[in-house]
């Protein structure tokens, strides 16, 4: 998994993988989104997954999108809860924003360890 020193740099990894990777509609979507395009955006088998930090060991407990067939499946890392099996992107995303943990704001330069929790 290639990593960036910053979240801008990081999107750009992520909005230029193949499809191989990941189904390019699964980051543009989140990309679109203000509340996630902050985040740090992780790939990982197929999967999106975003970090409030940027630095190893990633915070987990945003969602994670996969694509599951038709649909898509969210889930939380940090707690293994799913969110939803949502029928379109844009539900996906909504649940992964509806989800977001009390005061996210933009991904800081730093690890889990280092990321304020409300």
């Amino acid at each position: 998994m290639l990593t960036a020193d910053t979240v801008d740099e990081q999107w750009e990894l992520v909005l230029g993988m193949t499809d191989r990777q990941i189904s390019a509609e699964i980051p543009r979507a989140a990309y679109a989104r203000l509340e996630l395009r902050q985040l740090y955006p992780l790939v990982s088998h197929g999967a999106l997954s975003f970090s409030r930090c940027i630095r190893f060991p990633w915070l987990e407990d945003v969602g994670t999108i996969y694509l599951m067939g038709e649909g898509y499946l969210v889930r939380r890392a940090s707690d293994g809860a799913t969110l939803g099996t949502p029928d379109t992107i844009e539900e996906a995303m909504d649940l992964i924003v509806a989800n977001l943990p009390a005061g996210t704001g933009p991904a800081i330069d730093g690890t889990a360890d280092d990321v304020p929790r409300g």
